[in-house]
This record gives structure tokens, sequence and C-alpha cells, in this order.
């Protein structure tokens, strides 16, 4: 969805809404436009379906991160936020819902599902949202980091873990061009999670 925002220089960003600040006290009105994720598609590769399934919880995050505000960093690194638009939802809980629609994509598993819907859970898909942002500290870029850990439901047991880290260059500053290359990015990260978690359920 296009906000029309005009691009900002890293000169001015800070100023916009003022280093560490919420989204809400820059634009008490609500926000322009939102923006979503998309979830990934990965190939079956022509396997079987396993008979697995995997409970995706809500990622945890810290404050910066656990917003509906898009969030661009600077050298500190120092948290701002784009003006006037916003991601969909929560940044954690749009996030959850992407890497469910992933591993649903793969049609590999026998489910795949949020907290409290009833499933008979095999594993859990553990996560922390540790980058999901705009930087302006040098080439403007999309960057996503998410560390995982896939739990035994059964046992607790942890059977692996991995962080997963993806940088895409935005070739400018505009809302748009930022949202389009924390996407790309954050699909490589949710392709690269779904293959892993099918390679060790």
């Amino acid at each position: 969805m296009s906000s029309g925002s005009a691009h900002i220089s890293r000169r001015r960003f800070l100023g916009v809404c003022g280093a560490g600040l919420t989204l809400a006290g820059c634009a008490s009105s609500g926000p322009a436009a939102l923006y979503g994720i998309d979830a990934a598609s990965v190939p079956a590769s022509g396997q079987r379906q396993k008979s697995k399934q995997v409970l995706v919880p809500r990622p945890r995050a810290l404050k910066a991160l656990d917003t509906e505000f898009i969030a661009v960093v600077d050298k500190g690194p120092v948290y701002s936020y784009f003006p006037k638009v916003a991601w969909a939802d929560s940044l954690p809980s749009v996030v959850q819902s992407k890497i469910v629609q992933t591993l649903e994509n793969t049609n590999r598993l026998r489910g795949v599902g949020f907290p409290g819907e009833g499933l008979l859970i095999d594993y859990q898909l553990q996560t922390d949202l540790r980058a999901f942002e705009f930087h302006v500290d040098g080439t403007d870029r999309g960057v996503v980091v998410i560390a995982a850990k896939l739990v035994n439901d059964r046992n607790g047991r942890t059977v692996a873990n991995r962080v997963f880290r993806a940088e895409v260059a935005s070739g400018g500053t505009s809302v748009d061009q930022a949202v389009a290359a924390m996407n790309s990015a954050a699909d490589r990260v949710f392709s690269e999670m779904a293959l892993w978690i099918l390679a060790r359920v």
C-alpha cells in the first residue's frame, strides 16, 4: 500500500519524530497507511507430507520492536520511526502470522498453528525478534534478524537453535523502498527457517 511519504534523508530523519520516540507523539491522528509483510513460498520439492504439527508462539521482542511502528535505525543504534505509517498489526504478531503462513505454504506439515488452537503439538518454534528495521547508518538497507529455537513439545528438549539474518539494500529512503527491502530480507529469513525446520521434524 503506497503512503505517498517523501524520501527521508539521514540528516533529517531523526528530526521527524526524535530519536527513541514513539510515532504516536508524531502522528496522533493515526497512520495514513498500513504495511504488511509477505509470507515466503517454499518449494515442496516433491517430498511427502510429514505427520508432525508445529506450534508458533508470538515472537519475543524488545519494546523498540514490539510496536506497530516501522523502525529506522541510525548509528548507536538509535531507533526512530517513519511518520504517518505503520505495520498492519504489532510487528511480533505480523511476523508470527507470516511464519505460520510460510510453514503452511510448504505443504509438508500436518498442522501449523497458533497457541490456543487445540492442536496436538509435536514441536514449538520459539523465536526472538532481534531486528526488523530500516538502517540508515551507511548503506540504506532492510535488516531482519530472528533467533529461532525448535523445541520438542513432548519432552521440552531443544532440538536445534539458529540465528537467521538477512540484509537487503533499498536503493532509497522512501517508506515504500524501506518496506520492500525489509520484505525481501524477511522472505529470505522465513524461507531459510522453514527449510531448517523441515529438516529437523
